[in-house]
């Protein structure tokens, strides 16, 4: 099964590696005067394009590159003179930290919220519920991320205002990233969990004295969160890309801000390896939340 689904994403992670190669080249500027300046010699820019290879017919350069893919090679970095693969081994850490930390923040706020909100549906706290889940969900990384600066870092001083020094410079970005997420899953589970709620087993199971935390916490709670995984393992992908605003609001060491500065530089082959990485993320968050339904539902197992 998962040799099948690992040769059906082969399409479009080959689409997705087109597309870039093709943007890139048509989009204005020139790498080569990025790196000399514009008043460089005549004579320097043609020395260096050759040397990047930037002479060669657009197909060629195009050919060459999926051959080096093929034998994972991601190409060499124009502004670090170093191989892609180095320099994003480098900043994946960082951004994989960020990304989990996120995700437990947006999972510890979203499974209490969803369960209370399922109790106590069309109550107060229900609406309250939704209230937050529409203010987190339309709230950009962009405005959250330098509010939360302002309030915790700058007047507070409870947290770091950017960078990536110990534990506590983690907390604003994680928050800042899985809120979104935190607000959409919450009402995923709430939706979910009221249906499971109905259930005639459920019923039976209150019959036969089992508290009413058991049979929401336990018995209700793992049939509800099987559509809550599917959602999950479509968001975990988001949270690689969504990392890209978040790192550059926090100035936090990872791919995001590693492929902004390589756009603004006209990085070909470093900006073509972090789409590559984070449409590697999206490929793998989906696989992921995929063996978790199966084994979460025995039903789709066979």
């Amino acid at each position: 099964m998962i040799r099948r689904r690992l040769l059906s994403l082969l399409p479009t992670v080959f689409g997705v590696v087109t597309l870039v190669f093709a943007f890139l080249h048509a989009v204005p500027g020139d790498p080569v005067e990025v790196m000399l300046g514009e008043t460089a010699r005549a004579a320097d820019k043609e020395v260096l394009r050759a040397e990047l290879g930037l002479d060669r017919p657009l197909l060629e350069q195009y050919t060459g590159y999926l051959g080096g893919l093929a034998h994972g090679d991601l190409g060499r970095s124009f502004a670090y003179r170093k191989p892609v693969r180095e320099v994003i081994a480098a900043r994946l850490p960082a951004t994989l930290q960020l990304a989990g930390w996120a995700l437990v923040v947006a999972v510890a706020i979203a499974f209490p919220l969803g369960v209370l909100a399922a109790v106590h549906k069309g109550r107060l706290l229900d609406r309250g519920s939704l209230v937050a889940s529409l203010v987190g969900i339309s709230m950009p990384n962009f405005w959250l991320g330098p509010l939360l600066i302002l309030g915790f870092s700058v007047h507070l001083r409870w947290f770091p205002v950017s960078g990536r020094e110990g534990w506590s410079s983690v907390v604003l970005p994680a928050i800042t990233l899985g809120t979104a997420l935190a607000a959409i899953l919450s009402r995923m589970l709430r939706s979910s969990l009221v249906e499971v709620l109905r259930a005639e087993y459920l019923q039976a199971a209150r019959a036969r004295g089992v508290s009413e935390a058991k049979v929401v916490w336990v018995h209700a709670l793992r049939n509800a969160a099987l559509p809550v995984i599917t959602i999950v393992g479509l968001q975990l992908g988001s949270l690689l890309s969504g990392a890209v605003i978040t790192e550059a609001v926090f100035a936090w060491p990872g791919v995001g801000t590693l492929l902004l500065s390589a756009i603004q530089g006209r990085d070909y082959p470093l900006v073509q390896g972090c789409v590559l990485v984070i449409s590697l993320g999206y490929v793998a968050a989906n696989l992921l939340a995929d063996l978790a339904y199966r084994w979460a539902d025995p039903r789709v197992r066979g």
